[in-house]
Parts: C-alpha cells; structure tokens; sequence
C-alpha cells in the first residue's frame, strides 16, 4: 500500500500498521518479479523507499533494516495443559489477580473499545508516546470486531477498568494487537488474568495459534512476559529498498528517543491531539 505523508514521505509499505506480512510468492524467481513490478511502481509514484515486513525466507541476501522479536503461542481447548505449558511466575499472576477478585470481559462492543482507548492513553503517555486516535479504534470496533472478526478483553475490580487488550483472529490464527493497563493497579495482576482469558476464548472457539506482536529487541520486560505465556520465539526482520540510493539499506528502532521525554510531560489531552495528528504518517 502507498503510505503519502508531506510529514514522513511517499512510500510503499507491505504493509501499514502491521507486525509482520511475509509475502504470499513460492519461490525467490516469483518474488523477484513482483519486487521489480513494486520497485518500477514505486519510481512511477515518486516513493522514497519500499518497505517489506517480513520475507527472509525469500530475501536471502538482502540487507535487513531492522529486527524484531515475534512470539506465537499455540492454542489448546484442553485449559489445564495450557496453563501447564506457561512459566511458574504468570500462573501465579494469574492465580493473584484470580483470588483479588479481578474479573474479564470479552467484548466485541463499542462501549469496551472505549474503556481500552482510555487505558491507552493511560499507556502511552507512561511510555511517552502520543496514542493512536479515538477515531482510529472505533474503526477497528466497526469494521473487525463488529464483523465477528475480533474482540476486547477488559478487566475490571471493584468496577474500576484496569487492564484491556485487543485481539484479531481469522482462519484459526489470531493476533494480539494493543494492550494497555492502569499502572496504579499493575499489583492486581489484570493485564496476566486478560491475556489467560483472551487465550481461553479463543482456544474454545478454535484457533490454534496466537501470535503476539513484534517485541523491540531493547524491550527485555515485553519480551520475558511474552515467554512466560509458553510462546515460541522467533525473529521478524525488516527490509526498506531505498530509492535514491538503489539499495536496500538499515534503519534504527525509533521507539526510544527525546520524543518520549517530551510526550512524557505533556497533559492527556494534548498527547490524544498529538496521537490524532501524528499518527497516521507513521503507518
């Protein structure tokens, strides 16, 4: 898809907002003819660069921009040899969120897309990061969950929302896509007892693996809860073919930086107008 920014560029991306999209082509002859119909589409449409998320299979010898951690989690309607599979350390989470009394909803209403939009932007100002716009979850809410094509897991305790995630799936796969949770309340657990009970749902209704998102390789907390869960790992390489240049060429992870320290600082209302604008040229 073309990406067309005045802010970041016009650029090709395979594809926006995604983890991963390894190509759909056999064999490294067939990719190569679509990689050249991309490149010379691209020349057309001024692109500064091509961007592929995924495809080491096929890119053997290209240069990769940047790297990953991806984890998947495979799926059993049989709970207690799931639960089994997990680390010590998130069954006991999840037994301590269990006994505190916190509870989950699984939800595919606007109402809960609501309730997870607010944690958030709770999140992302901890993070120092602008969040996405309301706008943009209402429009997963009405064109995927709406469809049946996905749902949000929120949990709640004593009636306060303290832990949501959202969650994709099609074909007997699913993704888990955002999460976000009320740090004054991360000793309750709620953010463990969500992802169990989204694992539960979505082992009962038949899929058999879920994966859970790229992991920033400086990212050592994100990436050992991921492994607690029982996931597998593996490592999600990123290709950019830059135009001016003729090459393919390397990029950095751009999750850290000053931007977070200014984010960080600024009030809810202004990271949300921040997030609304900004976001999208991101893709």
């Amino acid at each position: 898809m073309e990406v067309n920014s005045w802010l970041t560029g016009k650029r090709g991306v395979s594809l926006p907002f995604t983890d991963n999209c390894e190509p759909l082509g056999g064999d490294q002859k067939a990719f190569g003819e679509i990689f050249t119909a991309a490149v010379e589409l691209g020349k057309k449409r001024g692109w500064k660069y091509l961007e592929g998320r995924g495809g080491r299979n096929i890119l053997t010898d290209a240069t990769t921009s940047i790297s990953f951690f991806g984890h998947s989690v495979t799926l059993d309607k049989d709970e207690a040899k799931m639960f089994e599979k997990m680390d010590g350390s998130m069954r006991r989470a999840i037994r301590k969120a269990e006994k505190e009394n916190v509870t989950v909803e699984i939800s595919q209403s606007e109402s809960a897309m609501r309730d997870f939009f607010h944690l958030q932007c709770l999140t992302r100002k901890r993070h120092g990061l602008p969040p996405q716009s309301l706008e943009f979850f209402l429009n997963i809410q009405k064109y995927i969950l709406s469809q049946n094509l996905g749902f949000v897991a929120v949990a709640a305790h004593g009636g306060k929302k303290i832990a949501a995630s959202v969650y994709f799936f099609l074909g007997g796969k699913a993704i888990y896509k955002y999460g976000a949770s009320d740090f004054a309340h991360q000793d309750l657990r709620g953010t463990n007892l969500v992802m169990w009970a989204a694992m539960r749902k979505l082992a009962h209704d038949g899929v058999q693996t879920l994966h859970l998102g790229k992991t920033s390789l400086e990212h050592d907390g994100l990436r050992r809860f991921k492994l607690n869960l029982g996931a597998t790992e593996e490592t999600l390489d990123y290709f950019r073919y830059d135009f001016r240049r003729c090459q393919f060429v390397t990029d950095k992870d751009s999750v850290a930086g000053w931007h977070n320290r200014v984010f960080g600082t600024l009030p809810l209302p202004a990271t949300r107008l921040a997030g609304r604008l900004l976001y999208k040229h991101w893709a």
